[in-house]
């Protein structure tokens, strides 16, 4: 026969109901976070991909000012998975992620810098 060591004590039905929470089940507003990696390619060259922009974002624009300024090619990709994802020549990660926080599409804590700088 076992003893139950809580028989006494003074707890609620169900320690993990969550009743009486009010924010259980609500949806909160979605983080989107803008995800700048990069691949490499042969030898020295390297494409840098960014991926999760916001979806009212004209990508074409912005990848006309990404060439324009930062010198380098382009493209826009379509991914099952990922969605819409830019892709440049070289290694653009910095000076990405800086357009993006200053021009204030997206906060600093949505930029993932992904590898090492």
């Amino acid at each position: 026969m076992s003893a139950d060591p809580f028989k006494d004590a003074d707890l609620p039905e169900d320690p993990f109901d969550d009743k009486d929470d009010p924010t259980v089940g609500v949806i909160s507003e979605p983080v989107n976070e803008v995800h700048i990696r990069i691949q490499q390619r042969n030898g020295k060259k390297c494409l840098t991909l960014v991926q999760g922009l916001p979806p009212k974002l004209n990508l074409k624009k912005v990848m006309q000012y990404f060439k324009k300024n930062f010198c380098c090619n382009g493209t826009i990709v379509e991914d099952d998975a990922a969605g819409r994802v830019l892709q440049l020549t070289g290694d653009q990660r910095k000076v990405i992620a800086d357009f993006l926080i200053n021009e204030k599409i997206c906060r600093k804590e949505q930029v993932k810098i992904h590898g090492v700088l």
